[in-house]
């Protein structure tokens, strides 16, 4: 019974990692100078972020699956290198989108501010 308990949660890793391969992650927009930009430009930066936002939120549905069967082969009673890894580099990978579109947006909100100083009014 054990036995088949394991090759089940081999099987369920295997697929994990097959499928997150296949998550795309998306790339990070090239944002406007907002010191030199224009109000065209600051607008087409901003509809950038925008669609790396939604890109990353897909991103992470993507992942979502990936993630939970990895911490069910990670929470058994003695879970495998394999089970373990395959959950630490799934989370680093959905933290890391997370990370990377928070600093997407501090980046356009900083690029925002430059140009609402050198565009006054």
């Amino acid at each position: 019974m054990n036995n088949i308990k394991f090759a089940l949660i081999g099987l369920a890793l295997a697929s994990t990692v097959s499928l997150a391969e296949d998550c795309a992650t998306p790339t990070p927009p090239t944002l406007p100078d907002g010191a030199s930009a224009t109000k065209e430009q600051m607008l087409a930066g901003q509809k950038s972020v925008k669609g790396y936002q939604a890109a990353n939120t897909e991103y992470r549905a993507c992942l979502d699956p990936q993630v939970s069967a990895a911490e069910v082969a990670a929470a058994g009673d003695s879970p495998s290198e394999e089970a373990t890894a395959a959950l630490k580099k799934l989370s680093d990978d959905y933290n890391a989108s997370v990370s990377k579109e928070e600093e997407v947006a501090l980046k356009f909100n900083e690029a925002l501010k430059a140009y609402k100083a050198a565009h006054p009014g």
